[in-house]
């Protein structure tokens, strides 16, 4: 730590435009990298991954882009440069930490100190990108205060740790907005407050740890990396990875008969007292494997259904049901909470006489996860 002593130290100002610039993609970043990291349950192994490589580089790439933008807007007396390699190192330890982040987010049991443990390492990447881009400054040397550190240390992992909590908590439209300001203002505040508190002077020479980097050059390569990266996270985000909400070519079933009002794109074909009657899946509270057909339960009823579980799984999990257990299918609109008992689960139903669905060893984090992003009151215990 290099302590301001009695040396000449220069003037500094900054510009209004690149600061607000820079508050701008520390929200898009935050909010690409929260988005994309959303309904993971209903995802693939392949596209869990891509979701987390693309976050990372969303959100580290942001607190570099942010960085150097307010960098580009700082405005000194002397002429100064950045070390391209020392540029380059601290955007890839941005993204590296970000993804260990979201790693403990989505692949390790979220408990609360999981949670705590991923602000704290969030918070840390900010931190570590912020003196590692600091460090490549060349004929310019920064004189850090210890109220500066602490202060950015301090707001930089208070406001992560929040994030993620907000983030996490329950994954819907609104916690993710909260959750993109709360990492915007950690992202920002802690460089603001680190550069309040710190001191700048002019030295003569410059390292040869890497090339030299004007500002014109950082200005272009910061530019190009804000778009490119960005938007195509978020069109990635939108066009592929997000899971798909219409139904409208859901396969209909062969015996359904055309004459039958349809409620929805898709009805269930059940048996009720020796009569055909087609149930809605919005009104199926769970469907339970009975051998080689199923049981359909409603809130008031149990009806008999000629399809195996495998059909009505490759029907009704397009649909947003969970399959909780190879014998259920559960539609968590109704579900009221999810218990935990160390290696088992269960889902329980709003409604009085309804049996538990148990939630299989290996589908507990994914079923739990797809539970907490519906906008309903579910609550786990």
């Amino acid at each position: 730590m290099r302590h301001c002593a009695a040396m000449e130290i220069l003037p500094i100002d900054h510009n209004a435009f690149l600061v607000a610039m820079a508050c701008v993609v520390a929200l898009v970043s935050g909010f690409t990298a929260l988005s994309l990291t959303r309904k993971m349950a209903a995802k693939t192994l392949f596209e869990k991954k891509l979701s987390i490589a693309l976050a990372s580089v969303a959100a580290g790439g942001g607190i570099w882009a942010m960085h150097f933008i307010a960098m580009l807007g700082m405005q000194l007396p002397v002429l100064f440069y950045y070390d391209a390699a020392i540029t380059l190192i601290s955007a890839l330890v941005a993204i590296l930490i970000v993804g260990v982040a979201l790693i403990l987010l989505h692949f390790v049991d979220r408990t609360p100190a999981v949670i705590t443990l991923a602000g704290t390492v969030l918070g840390g990447g900010i931190l570590a990108m912020h003196y590692i881009g600091m460090a490549g400054l060349e004929l310019c040397q920064a004189l850090y205060t210890p109220m500066g550190v602490i202060g950015a240390s301090v707001t930089a992992l208070g406001l992560c740790i929040v994030a993620i909590w907000v983030a996490y908590g329950q994954r819907n439209d609104r916690t993710i907005l909260i959750g993109t300001l709360c990492f915007a203002g950690a992202v920002t505040a802690a460089h603001f407050l680190a550069m309040a508190g710190t001191r700048f002077r002019e030295v003569p020479g410059a390292s040869e740890f890497g090339p030299a980097m004007s500002n014109e050059t950082l200005a272009l390569g910061v530019i190009a990396f804000s778009f490119v990266i960005f938007g195509g996270c978020l069109w990635v985000g939108v066009t592929y990875l997000m899971p798909q909400e219409d139904h409208a070519d859901a396969p209909v079933p062969a015996d359904f008969e055309p004459s039958k009002p349809r409620a929805t794109p898709l009805q269930i074909p059940c048996e009720r007292d020796g009569g055909k009657v087609f149930v809605a899946p919005g009104d199926v509270v769970f469907v339970r494997a009975d051998g080689h057909y199923t049981q359909v339960y409603t809130t008031s009823q149990r009806l008999f259904c000629a399809w195996p579980v495998t059909e009505a799984s490759k029907r009704l999990l397009p649909l947003g049901f969970l399959q909780t257990h190879r014998s259920y299918l559960v539609n968590p609109a109704h579900v009221s909470r999810f218990e935990r008992e160390k290696d088992k689960g269960r889902c329980v139903f709003r409604g009085e006489g309804l049996p538990n669905a148990p939630v299989s060893r290996s589908k507990l984090r994914p079923i739990q996860e797809a539970l907490a992003e519906q906008p309903g009151a579910f609550r786990a215990t």
